[in-house]
């Protein structure tokens, strides 16, 4: 694939955005396109970059990353949804999947493993951290 994959980072705190950001532009084939410190711009810029994918954590202010997943999934753009979060709580992976996120990762996940999520949800798969099947049993 020769597309370049371009990616909004959706975190409220900057230095987990900028890191996100290093990492991802530092992989080949990947751009970071905008970045969202909470909920609602998240949906705002989704709607105006429509980027292939979209890094999302779930606590943030005004709107949590799991609404902001459906409300983005509502409007019907292209991008997918890799959720990024803290918590292993597998009733937070289930909602944040049904509601229609493509991929969960955790916060302490091997740096590799979110450039893999990124680039299975581009190509239409599913993506759990080992972490969080883990947690499932």
């Amino acid at each position: 694939m020769n597309h370049t994959i371009r990616v909004l980072v959706a975190d409220d705190h900057y230095m987990v955005r900028q890191g996100i950001r290093a990492l991802l532009n530092g992989a080949n084939g990947i751009e970071v396109v905008g970045e969202a410190e909470n909920g609602q711009e998240a949906v705002d810029l989704a709607e105006k970059l429509r980027p292939d994918v979209i890094v999302m954590d779930i606590s943030m202010p005004q709107l949590d990353g799991i609404e902001a997943t459906e409300r983005i999934q509502a409007m019907k753009l292209p991008s997918q949804v890799v959720i990024l979060s803290m918590y292993a709580n597998a009733n937070l992976v289930r909602q944040a999947l049904k509601k229609g996120a493509r991929a969960y990762l955790l916060k302490r996940s091997a740096t590799e493993e979110l450039l893999l999520a990124v680039q299975k949800v581009v190509n239409g798969e599913v993506y759990l951290s080992q972490m969080v099947v883990e947690n499932e049993n």
